[in-house]
C-alpha cells in the first residue's frame, strides 16, 4: 500500500504530510486523502514513489555555496548584493 510507503518516508526524513503532498503530488492533502482512505489512480501512485526514490534532502540550514554560480545568483544591473 502507497500509505504505508508514504508514512515511512515521513518518518525518516521528518517531513510533514502536508509538505509531502505539495512536493510530490502538487497536493497538499495528498497525504491528509490517503489516510483517510483515498486510492490514488496508477499513475499517481507511480509518480509518487518515482519522487520519493529520487528525493535528495536539501543542504543543511546555514551552508551557503559560494563560487561563480552563486555570485550570479546575486548579481543584478551589474550590482553584486551580498
Amino acid at each position: 500500500m502507497l500509505i504505508r510507503k508514504v508514512e515511512k518516508f515521513l518518518r525518516e526524513h521528518e517531513m510533514s504530510a502536508t509538505r509531502f503532498g505539495r512536493l510530490a503530488a502538487h497536493d497538499p492533502r495528498f497525504v491528509l486523502d490517503l489516510r483517510m482512505g483515498r486510492t490514488p489512480r496508477a499513475a499517481t501512485e507511480a509518480r509518487t514513489l518515482r519522487w520519493m526514490a529520487s528525493y535528495a534532502p536539501p543542504l543543511e540550514t546555514g551552508t551557503f555555496e559560494t563560487g561563480p554560480v552563486a555570485t550570479l545568483a546575486f548579481e543584478t544591473k551589474g550590482f553584486a548584493h551580498a
